[in-house]
C-alpha cells in the first residue's frame, strides 16, 4: 500500500481525502502545515506528497523546496484557480502534477495513480543495464547516472525535472516537439491554455546549457510549433 502525505490546511478536505484514498488501497498520513510535515516526514516512508499551495505561515512553495532538499519524491499540489505564478513556479520547483481546488477526488486519485506509475517506471530503468553515454554539441548526458557534463567535463546540476526534459529533447532530436507533446512525455498529460510550465523549464534548461539569450542555437523555438533540439547525436 503506497503511503500518502498529504498537507493541507482545511481539515475537512484533509479528512475526506484520507478517507477516500484509504478506501482505494492507500495508507494516508494527513498533517495540516509545513511545520507538521517537517516533524512527520521522518516517521514515515512516504511514496508521493499531496500539497497544498495556500498554507498558513510556511507556504507550500516553501514545503516544496524543503522536500526537494530531503528526497525525489513526488508532488501533487493542490492549487486554487486563478494561481497560475504559484502553478508554474511550483512546477518549476520539481513539482509532478498540480490539481485545481475546487476538485473531484477521482480526478485527484487518478492523478496520484499516473504519477506514481510514471515514478515506477522511472525506477526500473534505474536497474536496467547502464546505458551508453549520449553526445551533443559537446555536451554529454549519461543516463546511467542521470547527469550531464559540461564540455569541460564538469558535472551541471540540474533538477529531476530538467534531466527528464532534456532527456524527451535528445531522444528526438531535430524534431518539433510542441508543448503539449513535451508536457504528455514528461507527466503524461495536456496542456491548459495558460500553461507555461513547459517554457519556465526550457528557459531554465537553456541557461544551464549556456544557451541562454534571444537566439538559443542549441534548444531553438518554433513560432507556432514548440521547441527543438538542433544538435547532431553521438551515442558511440
Amino acid at each position: 500500500m503506497p503511503h500518502i502525505l498529504i498537507v493541507d490546511d482545511d481539515r475537512e478536505i484533509r479528512e475526506l481525502l484520507a478517507r477516500f484514498l484509504e478506501r482505494n488501497r492507500f495508507r494516508v498520513t494527513a498533517v495540516r502545515d509545513g511545520r507538521e510535515a517537517r516533524r512527520h516526514w521522518p516517521l514515515g516512508h512516504y511514496q508521493l506528497v499531496v500539497l497544498d499551495l495556500m498554507l498558513p505561515g510556511e507556504s507550500g512553495l516553501d514545503v516544496a523546496r524543503w522536500l526537494r532538499t530531503q528526497s525525489d519524491i513526488p508532488i501533487v499540489m493542490l492549487t486554487a484557480m486563478g494561481e497560475e505564478t504559484d502553478r508554474i513556479i511550483g512546477l518549476e520547483l520539481g513539482a509532478d502534477d498540480y490539481v485545481p481546488k475546487p476538485f473531484n477526488p477521482r480526478e485527484l486519485l487518478a492523478r496520484i495513480r499516473a504519477v506514481l506509475r510514471r515514478t515506477s517506471e522511472r525506477a526500473e530503468k534505474l536497474v536496467e543495464p547502464a546505458a551508453k553515454a549520449v553526445r551533443f554539441s559537446g555536451w554529454t548526458l549519461e543516463p546511467s547516472r542521470r547527469r550531464l557534463l559540461n564540455p569541460d567535463g564538469v558535472e551541471v546540476a540540474l533538477t529531476g525535472g530538467e534531466y527528464d526534459l532534456l532527456v524527451a529533447l535528445v531522444e528526438r532530436a531535430n524534431r518539433v516537439l510542441t508543448r503539449d507533446m513535451l508536457l504528455d512525455l514528461l507527466r503524461g498529460r495536456q496542456a491548459g491554455p495558460f500553461d507555461r510550465a513547459i517554457d519556465v523549464a526550457i528557459s531554465r534548461l537553456r541557461r544551464k546549457l549556456e544557451d541562454d539569450g534571444r537566439h538559443a542555437q542549441l534548444i531553438k523555438t518554433v513560432r507556432g510549433g514548440g521547441y527543438v533540439l538542433a544538435a547532431d547525436i553521438d551515442r558511440s
